[in-house]
């Protein structure tokens, strides 16, 4: 049972008769009949639990964007039910509007529509809608909660696909797919063709040159070089660290989905190079693992993985990365490791463990930088921002430390902000692709 804002009104308009007339008996005697009337209305009211509600709701949406669901409300019962229906979304599923109004007559059905905006990535979830139903009078009405259980997916975002065209279209110039003025390097042998001025003299096929001959030219021959292209069906492991350094926020996102958006971007470029891509994400056990995919199917997966996944604030176990990327491939593979550099202290575990895997691996150290911090090292307007501009090149200094200790151990460092970091890792996926050394 609830009591609306009209009898709360009409109780206070009894204080009206109390003053004029001075006999607190009035005022009783109006209590005594709102009460009556109250009950009369609650017995008229329809009842909410004759309801029987239906739930449509998309399985996914991406992060920002928005998604419509439905809720179909039959009245079973043989009163009309007029009221107010609550949908139980959680607060991060940006449920708009929450309320509604609602008009039932008997043995009829309708449909109420919501728009949901999350503004968190995961699992957005409700479990019931309740219903409030007021009698003729609006004094008071019946209450229900009614089971109507629903979920929707709130995939990563992947803003940083607009870099895709751009880095596509370079790699497509690396692979020879483009008229370009530079020919780019790789390790595969593709063809043979004549020897041209400006071709480096070591792609010379000197065995290919003696069995051609030339009549045209004095010495009957000429001379034949080797075509090389870009390195394919190559393996990138990529480890996204889910602790507790994961969950800081840097302008206003968490590091693990500036992570994801790195590992969405790389993947998606190198499965376009003909690259075989896994994820797996890691603390102290698997919180998810891609193996086997490629192509369009390959991003579904992986951010249906990433999706539900949220920070452990746990530290991170490095010392069982080697053995997992070992379960993933026994080749030669370029692993990328998306973590935090920040501290040498808490950098320790990933030290100890490069050495092992750049033995065998190509190995790039991602980590995403927070500008607030190089921004508050330059101003030094007053004597707060001075200590705050030392504590803050300290942070720096402890960044370039660790960043020298991992290429010390022959793995690349590659950081940047929130919306840098993913195309800077994807120009140096290209640039490994361009040296040869995948």
């Amino acid at each position: 049972m609830a009591i609306s804002g009209w009898f709360v009104a009409a109780l206070a308009f009894g204080a009206v008769p109390l003053i004029i007339t001075g006999q607190p008996i009035v005022l009783l005697g109006w209590i005594a009949l709102l009460l009556v009337a109250a009950a009369v209305d609650l017995l008229l009211a329809g009842s909410p639990r004759k309801l029987a509600v239906q739930r449509e709701v998309p399985s996914r949406v991406r992060l920002g964007e928005t998604a419509r669901t439905r809720l179909l409300v039959t009245n079973r019962g043989t009163r009309p039910v007029r009221g107010v229906l609550r949908d139980g979304w959680q607060p991060s599923a940006g449920a708009s509007p929450s309320r509604f109004p609602i008009s039932i007559p008997r043995g009829e059905r309708r449909a109420v529509t919501a728009a949901l905006t999350p503004f968190r990535r995961g699992e957005r979830r409700t479990a019931a809608v309740t219903v409030r139903s007021f009698g003729p009078l609006r004094l008071a009405a019946r209450q229900a909660t009614l089971a109507a259980p629903g979920a929707l997916r709130v995939l990563p975002p992947f803003n940083a696909r607009k870099h895709l065209p751009s880095r596509l279209a370079r790699l497509r110039e690396l692979d020879g797919r483009t008229s370009v003025q530079v020919r780019g390097q790789g390790t595969e042998f593709d063809s043979l063709r004549d020897y041209v001025r400006g071709d480096d003299v070591r792609s010379i096929d000197w065995r290919a040159t003696a069995r051609k001959q030339d009549p045209t030219t004095p010495a009957g021959q000429k001379l034949v070089v080797r075509t090389w292209r870009p390195e394919r069906d190559r393996r990138v492991v990529i480890v996204v660290d889910s602790g507790r350094t994961s969950a800081a926020r840097i302008q206003d996102e968490p590091r693990i989905d500036t992570a994801f958006e790195s590992a969405l971007l790389l993947a998606a470029l190198a499965t376009r190079a003909g690259d075989r891509v896994d994820l797996l994400v890691y603390d102290r056990r698997v919180r998810g693992r891609v193996q086997g995919a490629s192509g369009a199917e390959l991003l579904s997966r992986m951010v249906d993985a990433m999706a539900p996944i949220e920070p452990e604030l746990i530290e991170m176990d490095w010392s069982v990365v080697p053995g997992l990327v070992r379960q993933v491939t026994s080749q030669r593979s370029l692993v990328v490791l998306a973590t935090s550099i920040d501290a040498p202290g808490a950098s320790r575990g990933l030290l100890g463990v490069l050495p092992e895997l750049t033995r065998k691996h190509t190995v790039v150290v991602s980590s995403v930088t927070d500008p607030s911090v190089l921004e508050a090292s330059r101003d030094r307007s007053d004597r707060e921002r001075v200590y705050r501009a030392a504590s803050a090149e300290r942070a720096l200094l402890d960044v370039t430390r660790v960043s020298a200790a991992i290429r010390r151990s022959g793995a690349e460092v590659v950081t940047g902000a929130p919306q840098d970091l993913p195309p800077a890792l994807a120009d140096l996926y290209i640039a490994l692709k361009a040296a040869g050394r995948l």
